[in-house]
This record gives structure tokens, sequence and C-alpha cells, in this order.
């Protein structure tokens, strides 16, 4: 111990003699230790981390298709049936996540997000509430399905935790609510519900739910004991087959796929987390080559040092522990600095991963992470202390004390240093790929065609209470008195309303069949997306008429018996459409034959989904919803308005217009779309972020590291300059030679950095598909840039050396 403190003591007076050297590594390592760090964290709680429910391995997710392949959930009647017949599940539950729900808490009115389950949704997890209970069998039923769950957040934030809200009242959408039970702190299904409430499916509310026909409800189930997924598979695989036989119309060809709840949560982002680690990790190797670089740089200036310990007694196991000492301290210094870094790092990128990533609420630092931190802070010192330690442990004295000046520049330290430089160079192009490809995906997203200019469209929630316009019509007493009052706003040019927000949400389809038309192939869905507008939503996002006519009070009524829709021009490329002008398309109800739906309509293309191409689309106009189904059919709205210059500007006079209309309406998430597009990117643009930060820091470390070690290399050929200038080189000649050297080695790292590149295309196609052929000409140009780096980070000591006074160098040797 009295040693170990000798070498501490000792240690902390040479990094305290070298502030350059120790201001430097620290640096080097809190930078690459506090991004280690900081996707650690967010791997473990992603990935690594166990789900928080009971035996989560007994959790099953469905997966479950149409005969045609695209993703279909159950209907309620069929999940019913599956329930029913199903012999390897203890529970199998029913839920969807269709819209947010207005309600007046203890702490004013709210928006919150409201999951509708089955009577028996709890029991597939295990977790026991908080406080009071969870649902009963059968209370889903009418009458008794009045009843909410809370979730913790919830609970702590609108009821201020307090243990009276078990009983309390809870009025939602209107709707007299008792609350029943509070779940435990980290309970979230879906995983990625935040500040939700649960409410027992109410299958009387909607005649659609007690259809075959309306695929709506997701189904979770928990595995009884002894059974396994395989067995679960084919039990599941024979009930889907007999309701296929059964039901051909509505279930026929349907199929399904099961899988671990552990397995399917996340899994389009666990790949990329683990290439955002495989990034880490050649940032850690970058930091770890420039600490080895600079301790090795620092090893050739002790050796005399070294030496002169070692000649008057001192052991090679002593200097190993001196050096490792040294290391050490530098970890531990470091990965404090790394832990700090590490937590404003997620400070920062808390409203990304909270949106970007399932479990993104659940991600902070705690004790496992920490003690990695430092683990890997002293793995990377310590690595980084091997080479020179060993170096220095094993030194002649009398070699050392005879070279003088001239220690270190030996053709094996050339190219050790070489080495150093050349591996950076090579990680750090990678980086820089990966990050310019993602920064320009992400541009390519946000800057794709919409079919209208996002950024003077503003966009924001209505949720109405359907008891308060209960035998009221909701259209006339509220949405067309907000929609004139809003017109007034000065800068507001056009105004409308929408059921579902383009590129926010999208996904509300049925099967299509034009009358006249033969019959489509079997199983073969015809889809298009529906939606419920207003007249002046065609006039808000410009979108123009191709064919036929608009949306008009003279026509679109509810005495007009029979339903008009304007459609798109996808729609028309589809399913074949002839001109309007030279027939009268309808649509077939397959549910009621004797109904048309008339198209009167062709209207231009926007984007529903940012990642597809425009689909087919089905635009009612809401004015034709039957008085006595619009309070439930409207409940939830999006108000768009266009604007002529800032659309936020209007934000202020848009909240006191629906207040004049309706003070008890909130208005939740007001966006312009420019902002939808953004927030839909944002995996991506987390990405983006984090690779670009990890270059960066690649590439500061390498011009740091290739700086160190040019100057270091200037420092120990002093002599070998000033003889060369003696016989006459000159200062270009000098500046040249080193500006070669550091060339080369720029060279020799660009092309292994593309190598590099290619080998690991597969893994980097995990976050991003690349075609190597055609970014052949974007990579090279980013090599080019590397080496314009290195060799600006590499001039001033080349200057340097250039400016060596001959008489000078040789009198100092």
């Amino acid at each position: 111990m009295t040693k170990l403190l000798q070498d501490i003591r000792y240690a902390w007076r040479q990094l305290r003699k070298s502030p350059g050297f120790a201001f430097t590594a620290i640096l080097t390592l809190a930078l690459s230790v506090g991004a280690a760090t900081a996707v650690f964290c967010v791997i473990d709680a992603v990935v690594l981390r166990p789900l928080p429910f009971e035996k989560p391995d007994k959790i099953i997710n469905f997966d479950s298709n149409s005969g045609s392949g695209y993703m279909q959930p159950a209907s309620w009647p069929s999940y019913k049936d599956e329930r029913a017949q199903a012999t390897t599940f203890s529970a199998l539950a029913g839920y969807f996540r269709w819209r947010d729900v207005a309600v007046v808490a203890p702490n004013g009115p709210a928006v919150l997000p409201a999951v509708n389950t089955s009577d028996n949704f709890f029991d597939v997890f295990g977790i026991h509430p908080l406080l009071g209970r969870t649902f009963l069998p059968g209370e889903q039923a009418a009458g008794k399905n009045d009843v909410v769950v809370l979730g913790y957040d919830t609970w702590m934030k609108h009821f201020g935790g307090a243990s009276s809200a078990i009983g309390s009242p809870l009025s939602i959408d209107g709707r007299a609510y008792t609350v029943i039970g509070v779940m435990p702190a980290g309970f979230r299904f879906p995983l990625n519900l935040r500040d939700g409430v649960y409410i027992p499916l109410h299958t009387n509310a909607a005649q659609w739910m007690e259809t075959r026909g309306g695929h709506f409800l997701r189904t979770v189930g928990r595995l009884k004991d002894g059974a396994t997924l395989s067995q679960a598979q084919a039990d599941l695989t024979h009930i889907f087959a007999g309701l296929s036989k059964t039901y051909p119309d509505t279930d026929g060809g349907r199929t399904v796929r099961l899988q671990m709840l552990s397995d399917s949560q996340s899994s389009d982002t666990r790949g990329a987390l683990w290439t955002l680690l495989g990034a880490v990790f050649a940032v850690l190797a970058i930091g770890c080559v420039n600490i080895a670089g600079l301790l090795l740089a620092r090893g050739v200036k002790r050796e005399r040092e070294m030496a002169m310990r070692v000649a008057i007694g001192a052991g090679r196991m002593r200097i190993l522990r001196q050096m490792f000492t040294e290391g050490l301290l530098l970890a531990l210094i470091g990965s404090a600095c790394g832990v700090a870094l590490a937590a404003g790092l997620l400070n920062i990128m808390r409203a990304f991963l909270i949106k970007a990533l399932e479990r993104g609420a659940d991600i902070h630092l705690n004790f496992v992470v920490l003690s990695a931190a430092v683990a890997v802070a002293i793995m990377v010192s310590l690595a980084a202390t091997l080479y020179p330690a060993i170096r220095l442990s094993g030194i002649d004295p009398n070699r050392a004390l005879r070279a003088g000046g001239s220690a270190g520049t030996g053709r094996g330290e050339h190219r050790v240093r070489a080495g150093f430089v050349i591996t950076q160079v090579a990680l750090t192009l990678v980086l820089l790929v990966v990050a310019g490809m993602l920064i320009r995906s992400v541009t390519r997203f946000r800057h794709v065609d919409l079919g209208y200019d996002p950024s003077h469209v503003l966009a924001g929630y209505l949720h109405i209470a359907p008891t308060r316009y209960e035998g009221r019509d909701v259209l006339s007493g509220f949405f067309e008195p907000l929609l004139e009052r809003v017109k007034t706003i000065p800068g507001v040019s056009a105004v409308g309303l929408i059921d579902m927000l383009p590129i926010d949400s999208w996904g509300s389809n049925s099967d299509v069949h034009i009358n006249g038309q033969p019959a489509y192939p079997k199983n073969q869905e015809m889809l298009a997306e529906n939606r419920m507008v207003s007249m002046g939503y065609f006039d808000v996002f410009g979108i123009s008429l191709r064919q036929g006519r608009g949306f008009s009070p003279a026509f679109d009524r509810p005495d007009n018996k029979a339903a008009t829709v304007v459609v798109n021009d996808a729609f028309v490329r589809k399913f074949s459409l002839a001109p309007l002008a030279s027939s009268s398309p309808h649509i077939d109800d397959h549910e009621k034959p004797e109904e048309k739906t008339a198209i009167v309509g062709v209207a231009g293309n926007i984007r529903q989904d940012l990642r597809q191409e425009p689909l087919a689309e089905m635009d009612y106009v809401l004015d034709e919803v039957p008085v006595k189904d619009r309070p439930a059919a409207m409940s939830s709205m999006v108000l768009v308005l266009r604007t002529d210059g800032d659309a936020k500007s209007v934000i202020p006079a848009l909240r006191a217009a629906l207040h004049d209309v309706d003070p008890t309406v909130p208005l939740a998430d007001v966006r312009t779309m420019s902002e939808v597009v953004s927030e839909q990117l944002v995996f991506e643009r987390m990405e983006g972020w984090l690779f670009g930060i990890f270059a960066s820091l690649a590439l500061l470390l390498a011009m740091v590291g290739l700086y160190g070690l040019v100057s270091h290399e200037v420092e120990q050929s002093t002599r070998d300059i000033g003889v060369r200038m003696a016989l006459g080189a000159t200062r270009n000649r000098i500046l040249a030679m080193v500006m070669r050297r550091v060339a080369w080695m720029l060279g020799a790292g660009a092309v292994a950095g593309l190598v590099l590149t290619f080998a690991a295309r597969k893994l980097i196609g995990v976050v991003i598909y690349f075609d190597a052929q055609r970014e052949a000409g974007g990579f090279l140009m980013l090599a080019l840039l590397l080496i314009v780096a290195g060799l600006v980070a590499a001039l001033i000591p080349a200057a340097r050396a250039a400016t060596i006074e001959p008489m000078q160098a040789l009198r100092a040797e």
C-alpha cells in the first residue's frame, strides 16, 4: 500500500508537470467513454433489460396478416373465437390504441392517450396494480364498463399521487367513469405509451365492432405453463385455418405469426442500435489509439528517465506498475468526466429518445451503466498504456542513455506511429460515410414532394366529448361556427377539418370494388384509404381538382340519399377508373350491396405516409354523416389551416377563437406540417445526429492525434532535420518532406477506410441501405476532404520543422 500511494503521488506529479498531455489524454478519454456510456444506456434499456412484466418470456405478440400479405388485426368477433378456441394460452387479450381522449382530471382538463382493452388484458402481464384493482371478467359488457385504470404517470401528474383517486369519478369524453386502479411505475403497454389510461372495450358503442370485416383489434397473450411457442403457433394456425373456411369473405386466407413480445418489440430499431454501438466502439478504438500514441510519444521523452531508474535498481515489474498506475489515474479522471458528459448527452437526447424508441422513457444512468463506464475507461486507458509500458519496462539503460536525442527515431517507432494514424483515419472515414448518408437520407425525406407546402399549413387536434353534443348537431353547433371564426383571423387564407392528419396518422382503409368491374382475384384486397374531411380541406392543402366536382353544400347534405366521395389520382390508376365525363362510377358496399357511393370528383395526390408514394384515397365530406352519428364520428378531428405568413403566429388567436366557441374543447398538438414531417423522422434524425457527433468526435480525435504524433516526430527528428539543413536542404524541401510522409499516412488510412466501409456494408445496411457503386463518388469526396483536414492539422508542426535553425539543433545535441 505504501508503494501504491507513492506511485499515485508520483503519477499525479507527472500529470501536473505535463498539463498539455494530461488535458489531451483526459479529454480523449472523456469524449470516448462519454459517447460509449450514453449509447450503452440506450441499449441497456431498450434491448438488454427484461420487459417490466412477470415472466416476460411467456408473453406472446400476434402478427396477423390478410390473405394478400398486409398486416390485418382481428375483428371483435374473430378475437372472441380465437380466445374461446385457443388451448395453449392462459390469457388472450385484445386491445387497440386508437385515439386520445378528453379528460377532466382534478387538476384540470387534459388530452390523454387511451388504450381500449378486453377484460383480461392485465392478466397477460401478471402485474398487480399499485392501488385498487384491474378489470373483472365481463367488465367490458354494457353497464359495467364505465371504469378506468390509470397509468402511474397519469396518476402522479393529474391526481397528485393521492390514494383518494381510487373510487373517484373521472370524465372521459364527457362520460362519467370511476377510477378503480393505478398501475405501478414502469408499467406501460404498448411500450411507448406515456401518461395514459386503460378503458374496457365498449363493445356496444359502435356497430362496426360487431362486424367481422372490421379489423382493428391487436392481440397479445400469455402462454400456459409448459406450453411452447411452437405449440402456440400450431394452435393458432389451426384456429385461423378454421375461421378462414367458416368465414371466407372476412377471414379467408388470414395467417398469424407468433413472436415473444421481447423479440417483436423494437425489432426495427435493434439492428440500428447495435450498429450504433459498433460506431461507439470505433470511437473508443480511435480514442485508445490516440491515447496510446500520446503515451508512446511521452514514453519516448521519458526513456532517459526510465533508463536512469533501471540503472539504479528499479525492476521491470516496478516500472510496469508505475506506468499502469499512471494509466489508472488517467482512467478514473477520464471516466468521471465521461460519465458527466454521458449524463449531459442523455439529457440533450431525451426528447429524441422518448419519441424514437418504445422504451425511450426508461433510459437513464444507473449503477450497472456507471460500473460499465468506469470499466470501459479503465480498459481503454490500460490497453493504451500496455504497449508503452512493456516497451519502457524492457528498456536497455546503456542504449537509452547513449541514444540521447535520437531516442524514438528508429524505423520501428516510425511504423508504430504510422499505424496509429492509418487506424484512426480508416475508422474516422467509416463513421463520416455513415453519418453523411444518414444526414442526406433525412434531408431527402424532409424535402420529399408531399403534394403541398408544409411550412404554411398548421394543424391541431380537437377532442370533443360526444355526450356534450348528444341530441344536437355538432357540425352546425360547433365546427361550422369555429371554422367561420378562424377564417376571420388575420393571415389565415383557408381552414378545414380532417379526421386523420396526413403523415401523422394513416392506415384507415377498406376493401373497394367499383360497380360494373369484374370481380377481383380471390384473397386480393383492393384497398383505399378512407378520410372524412370538410369542404375547406382541399383549399388548405392546395389540392387541385382534376375531374368532376368537389364537395358542395348544394349537393352533399344528409337529405341526399346517394353518398358521394372524391378520390385521388392514385385511386384512378389503381382501379383503372374511366374519365368521369364518360361514366358514372359507383363504389359497392360489401355489407350493404343495395347502397352505392358515387364518385363525383378526382383530386390531386398528397402523401399519407412519408415513406410511400401516395396511396389510393377516398375522401368523404363531413356534411353527409347523419346528424345522430356526428358526435361519436367527429369526437376527434384535426383542424387544419393555411396561413400567408408565419403559421405559428396565429396560434394565440386560434386558441381564443376556440375558447369563444366552446371553452371545454381542448386544442392539442398544434404543429406545422413541417414539424409533423420532422417528428416522423425522429429515429432517423437521432441516428444521424449521433453518428454525426461520433464522426465529429472521431475526426477531432484523429486530428488531435495526428497533430500530436507529427509534433512528436518533428521534435524527435530535430537533429536529423538540422543535419539536412546544414548540408543544404531548403526550408520548403523540409516542409515537403514532412507533408509527404503525412500525406502517405492519410492516403493509406483513407484507402483502408474505403475497404473497411465496403467490407462492413451489410452491417452498415442495418442503419441505412447504400449502393457502393452509386455512392463511390461521394465516398471518394469524403476521403479527399478527410485527407485535406489531416494535412491542415499537420501543417503547423510541419511548418515548425521548416523553421528549425541547424546550428541550434546541432548545439542542443
